[in-house]
């Protein structure tokens, strides 16, 4: 009876997973297999609501040009680009003055700002334009994205959108990544398998159900009158709001990794706001990126989601291909002998093609033949990988981010981080509650006069 109950609750949870692939996949190719062109994008400057796109560069990304260019062609007529360095030296600039001579008629310039609010250097790079923007929406946009001509339009209609009964009213509108290299490196291609087809898919499918926020902010548009109402606290706002002395807006975020998800987690529980995806996508340029550089990247972002959320990293690797097929294996030979294993040439073929039918929704086309091969050979890879990256992840409580090392604790704060092995850290994680009450201790004994 034992054996039959726990098959049966591996049964039910391999059919929760298929149910949210397969909710990933029809959302997907409800939403981004018709994009129509949005009433804003010929509208006068007078009818459309006006927005600051914010763009934070940092020298020369993947793509850099083109990247840029698809801000200066937005088919929309009342917007402003600020594009934010924090030094005059910096490499993107050229690039930059380059096409603030080839699109004149844009109201667009380069903002320089290296004031430090926290340890987020994007933050940091941001923090002079979003106070000089000039208007109260703010599109965050990264520097290794590119939009379509209509993507600005279509994002402030979801925005705006009519509040229907028993809705909650939107406050954050982002787009899922689509990854492209023109580089056919390893991590590059490891990058574009896992982007594009089940980080895509699961991103749609929680975002579809909307039981709580997920928000990866490469191309992110919110209003700043919002934002300033927030801090990060995570709880429901009620005036006067307490601050911490954090303060309110982009700046209190600053103390934050992953600001981009902790600003939308923020006005989702903090002013009760919901988040929508746009009908567009965020094409990602990967540019040459090593085998390396794919590892210790997913490693960065699984150790920041551990620490926000816990529950939800642990169960991670029970929703990849492989540990579900193995689960629902070993479930059903406990009830139905050796016949069981006819299911796996199926479970994965039909994974394949759920996976692959995402990428065409989100592309508008179907994967190219040249690279089929390729593409399928790195999708067989990413899912291998998958669990010895958790586990090297979960090992370990430090990130390396544009060349520095961060702590990160359990608030979802960072700090500065001294080298040191990530398996004594994880250690020192378990035990850091008792440690912390030892130091408090030491100190109150210092702290006493001599007698």
């Amino acid at each position: 009876m034992v054996n039959s109950t726990v098959a049966f609750i591996g049964l039910l949870w391999y059919g929760i997973i298929w149910s949210i692939c397969l909710l990933g996949c029809c959302a997907a190719r409800k939403r981004y297999r018709l994009r129509p062109r949005s009433p804003l994008a010929s509208a006068p400057s007078s009818q459309a609501p006006g927005v600051s796109v914010l763009r934070p560069l940092k020298g020369l990304d993947a793509n850099l040009y083109e990247n840029l260019e698809s801000s200066f062609t937005q088919e929309y007529s009342n917007f402003e680009l600020l594009l934010c360095v924090d030094g005059d030296h910096d490499q993107a600039l050229p690039v930059v003055e380059e096409l603030l001579r080839k699109y004149p008629h844009v109201n667009a310039r380069v903002v320089i700002s290296n004031e430090d609010v926290g340890v987020n250097p994007k933050v940091n790079n941001l923090i002079q334009a979003y106070r000089e923007a000039a208007h109260d929406i703010l599109w965050v946009l990264d520097s290794n994205i590119t939009v379509d001509p209509g993507t600005l339009a279509r994002s402030v209609d979801a925005l705006n959108k009519p509040v229907s009964p028993g809705k909650k009213r939107i406050g954050l509108v982002h787009h899922v990544p689509f990854a492209f290299s023109n580089q056919s490196t390893l991590g590059a291609r490891l990058e574009e398998a896992f982007l594009n087809t089940n980080h895509a898919k699961m991103y749609i499918a929680i975002n579809t159900v909307a039981v709580d926020s997920c928000v990866m902010g490469k191309s992110n548009l919110y209003r700043r009158s919002e934002l300033e109402l927030v801090n990060g606290h995570l709880k429901r706002r009620r005036d006067p709001h307490e601050d911490n002395e954090r303060g309110f807006g982009l700046a209190a975020f600053g103390r934050f990794l992953a600001e981009d998800n902790m600003i939308a987690a923020a006005l989702w529980h903090e002013l009760d706001l919901r988040h929508d995806l746009s009908c567009d996508v965020a094409q990602n340029a990967i540019g040459s990126m090593s085998f390396s550089d794919y590892i210790w990247r997913r490693v960065r972002w699984i150790r920041v989601r551990k620490i926000m959320s816990l529950a939800a990293t642990l169960v991670e690797p029970f929703t990849e291909c492989i540990i579900v097929s193995l689960i629902a294996v070993t479930c059903l030979r406990a009830l139905f002998g050796r016949v069981a294993f006819l299911i796996l040439p199926i479970h994965y073929v039909l994974w394949i093609w759920v996976d692959l039918d995402v990428y065409e929704s989100l592309a508008g086309y179907p994967l190219l033949p040249s690279k089929r091969l390729a593409f399928l050979s790195a999708w067989i890879m990413r899912e291998f990988l998958a669990l010895p990256i958790w586990i090297l992840a979960m090992l370990g409580n430090t990130v390396s981010w544009r060349g520095k090392r961060y702590r990160i604790f359990r608030s979802g704060e960072v700090g500065n981080a001294e080298n040191g092995k990530p398996l004594s850290q994880w250690f020192r994680f378990g035990r850091r509650a008792t440690m912390e009450r030892e130091e408090a201790r030491q100190e109150l004994l210092s702290a006493q006069p001599l007698t």
